[in-house]
C-alpha cells in the first residue's frame, strides 16, 4: 500500500474527504518527525512504539576499492509493533 492507497483508506473509512484524509495523515508524519527530531518517542498504544536509535561510528569497505572507509555515527528512527498490531499480522 502506497500513501495514495492509505488516504484513499482513511477517507473510506473515516467517511471524510480525501482532502481531509491527506491533511491528517500529513499531520501525524509531520508530528511523529518533529518528535522524533526532539529526541522524543511516540507511542500507539496496540500499534507501536517510533524511537529515536544511536548508530556508533565504524570502519566499512568501499566496493569498487576494497579500500577502507569511516562511516559517522548516526541517529536512526526505529519501530517496535505493539502486541495488538503483531497479533492481527499472526
Amino acid at each position: 500500500m502506497n500513501k495514495t492507497e492509505l488516504i484513499e483508506e482513511i477517507a473510506k473509512s473515516a467517511d471524510i474527504t480525501k482532502a481531509s484524509a491527506t491533511r491528517a495523515l500529513d499531520a501525524l508524519i509531520t508530528a511523529v518527525t518533529e518528535s522524533l527530531k526532539n529526541n522524543d518517542s511516540v507511542t500507539l498504544v496496540g500499534f507501536g512504539t517510533f524511537t529515536v536509535g544511536e548508530r556508533a561510528a565504524r570502519t566499512g569497505r568501499d566496493p569498487r576499492t576494497k579500500e577502507p572507509i569511516k562511516i559517522k555515527a548516526a541517529k536512526v528512527p526505529k519501530f517496535k509493533a505493539g502486541k495488538a498490531l503483531k497479533d492481527a499480522v499472526n
